[in-house]
């Protein structure tokens, strides 16, 4: 078991390494040495949520080609601009919004350079609210109903037999998320010095290193197609909460005298197919625009992820359930809290929390984990802050012109670390306090 895990955590290494689809075609390589070369049986590939996954991006991708995301960028423009010395506290809140409603920590991007400019302009270190902006685009993926990793989470955990519906996990992770955001945010108040004795800062003043550029979001070019594509885009995602919230709205059908209930996952493929062809359909917009955006390869990416990285991880867990049960049942069921632990450490090495809930989950649910318990741990899969690489960490440092949102000299010792293990680990530790009081 030990060569074969070696094995696993290889490819996972290596395919972080490589990025892109490396980690998903890395965890294929893996797969077939656990395979061919341990003989252990294949699992069924998670199909489902793929599927669900890939529907959710066609609609985030179209409502992008249709402007929808660039007008959410305005209208956030305007709130930070009218409220310029709330930037700590309003930026993460604007992120989290936007991937609570997308899906996605991507659509992050478009706004990191607006955050930067209102907080340089108001004489605010840009390092305070860009470092958790970043986290809570990062937290919210927990909370979204439409995100990889809650469809995965759900999906499992039905899939189990658990009576667990979509209300069962917002009621958990969308109060613990946010005050997790928040507590980030008031430790971020007083992180550093103040922009204008920073000595990164006068030193790029002083050598002329650093622009007074003013920046502008892009335009909406039509406006009112933007503003049915979102409109559309929040309507299914409101459906797929009322869906997932009261089972008694699901469609039942009798097949050879058996009656049937509609599952989640077809749910949230047909409204969110239905969404991505009424967007293109209502506003014209060209779908090849919408295969070229941000939104729908960075979606490819995690699903090509989910492929390899949670196929591999489940062949694996599943071919070893009675070694490793046999050594770690008794303590993780005494302190089920250090398989949060277990679930930060994968996050950190997957870089997507999807693949990690995918992977990981199972373990969880063999270890015979209450499924409650497995949701207030849920928020512990947003370790990928941990090592400096993420995108969306990159970009925020890059868009910080004044040098304060940086990577030390350590490494580890970077602008996000401590605003991500505080949004993290309270989320984690009011989740588990949820789960005792009212569970």
């Amino acid at each position: 078991m030990l060569i074969q895990l070696f094995f696993v955590l290889t490819a996972i290494i290596i395919g972080a390494r490589i990025g892109g689809i490396g980690l998903g075609v890395l965890g294929g390589i893996g797969l077939s040495i656990l395979t061919f070369g341990f003989g252990l049986e294949p699992t069924s590939p998670p199909i489902d949520v793929m599927l669900m996954i890939v529907a959710v991006i066609a609609a985030a991708a179209c409502m992008q080609a249709a402007g929808g995301l660039d007008l959410m960028v305005k209208m956030a423009e305007k709130l930070l601009r009218k409220n310029p010395k709330q930037i700590t506290f309003l930026s993460p809140m604007v992120t989290y919004l936007f991937t609570f409603i997308a899906g996605t920590g991507h659509v992050a991007y478009s706004v990191l350079p607006v955050i930067t400019e209102v907080a340089t302009e108001t004489k605010i270190r840009p390092e305070r609210p860009l470092a958790i902006a970043v986290i809570a685009s990062q937290q919210a993926i927990t909370a979204s109903p439409i995100s990889a990793a809650t469809v995965a989470l759900l999906s499992m955990l039905t899939a189990a037999g658990f009576n667990i519906t979509l209300m069962n996990i917002f009621m958990i992770t969308v109060p613990c998320t946010l005050v997790g955001v928040l507590a980030g945010a008031v430790y971020s108040l007083r992180v550093g010095k103040e922009l204008a004795d920073d000595p990164e800062f006068r030193r790029r003043v002083a050598a002329g290193e650093f622009s007074n550029q003013h920046y502008e979001t892009a335009g909406v070019k039509n406006r009112r197609s933007a503003l049915i594509s979102v409109i559309i885009f929040i309507l299914a995602t409101v459906g797929i909460v009322l869906f997932g919230s009261l089972e008694n709205l699901h469609p039942v059908f009798l097949t050879n005298g058996v009656e049937t209930q509609l599952g989640m996952a077809y749910i949230i493929e047909i409204l969110m197919l239905s969404a991505a062809a009424l967007i293109l359909v209502v506003t014209r917009t060209d779908g090849m625009k919408a295969a070229q955006g941000s939104v729908f390869s960075a979606g490819m990416q995690a699903v090509v992820a989910i492929f390899g990285i949670a196929w591999m991880g489940d062949t694996f867990i599943a071919g070893n359930m009675a070694e490793i049960k046999g050594s770690i049942e008794g303590i993780v069921t005494s302190m089920p809290w250090l398989f949060g632990i277990a679930l930060f450490l994968m996050s950190i090495l997957l870089f997507s929390q999807a693949a990690t809930i995918r992977a990981l989950l199972p373990l969880g649910i063999g270890l015979g984990i209450s499924p409650f318990i497995l949701i207030a741990l849920f928020p512990a899969v947003n370790g990928y802050f941990f090592i400096p690489n993420y995108p969306t960490v990159v970009a925020a440092i890059n868009f910080d012109r004044t040098g304060t949102t940086h990577i030390g000299k350590y490494i580890l010792n970077h602008s996000f670390m401590v605003p991500g293990l505080i949004a993290t680990g309270t989320s984690v530790v009011l989740g588990l306090i949820l789960v005792h009081l009212f569970f």
